[in-house]
């Protein structure tokens, strides 16, 4: 396919893990660690696709009501891909960003999120964004209550406060809204994922499983995306 504007911002909510993993009559965790593989490969079509920021729904703050085993080997599996993938971002010119409540995780995999966005701050090419332990209704909380306090401690005016003001004080100012959202498993929902940022995203929906999802399938989406004629709330034709 022909490449693609430079500036893209394409964020997937990777749903279907446990699925596909029962279907196979698998555990859990070996649908997780499929998923991350998909993950590895999904990040390196996006270097090769040109798309300059990709945002990937891991671990959401619902995520936490499942069993204990699978949120701790979660955790852990963060922590390990991070570790073992961050020389992969530095040679590729990858910067890494986490965006979510650090509250609750653990310590470890906090430490090593700060050491892997301190070590790549400076890359260019993509931008790879995590959403782990991450809630949209959350962010926009935490995003009031930033603003808050500014009115608060006499750093802002409440008549200041606008569309600018808001996205600033949410987990990654600075990051462009998305141009595409893709969700797999073919479910149609937003599952609380960057609500405010999708307001004039386009959507695509595919029924293949997260673990399944290949270049082929991104490409799909992308090809779609082109052809849409984006109007931002203007008249249609």
């Amino acid at each position: 396919m022909k490449h693609i504007q430079k500036s893209l911002h394409v964020a997937i909510i990777m749903d279907g893990n446990g699925r596909w993993a029962a279907r196979r009559g698998l555990a859990r965790s070996e649908g997780h660690r499929r998923g991350m593989a998909a993950v590895r490969q999904t990040i390196k079509d996006a270097l090769g696709l040109g798309i300059r920021y990709l945002t990937l729904y891991a671990f959401s703050s619902e995520n936490w009501k499942r069993s204990d085993k699978e949120v701790a080997f979660l955790m852990r599996m963060c922590e390990v891909i991070l570790a073992e993938e961050l020389s992969f971002m530095i040679n590729n010119d990858i910067r890494f960003l986490h965006t979510g409540r650090k509250e609750g995780l653990p310590e470890t995999l906090k430490d090593t999120i700060a050491r892997v966005e301190d070590l790549t701050k400076n890359n260019k090419k993509l931008c790879v964004i995590l959403a782990f332990n991450y809630g949209s209704r959350q962010e926009i909380v935490d995003a009031v209550k930033r603003l808050a306090i500014d009115v608060k401690g006499g750093r802002c005016r409440p008549e200041d406060i606008d569309e600018k003001a808001i996205a600033d004080a949410l987990y990654t100012p600075g990051v462009p809204d998305p141009d595409l959202l893709i969700r797999t498993s073919g479910e149609m929902r937003l599952s609380n994922f960057l609500l405010w940022q999708i307001c004039y995203t386009e959507l695509y929906v595919t029924k293949t499983f997260w673990p399944d999802f290949r270049k082929r399938d991104f490409e799909h989406a992308l090809k779609e995306f082109q052809k849409r004629q984006r109007r931002f709330g203007g008249a249609h034709d």
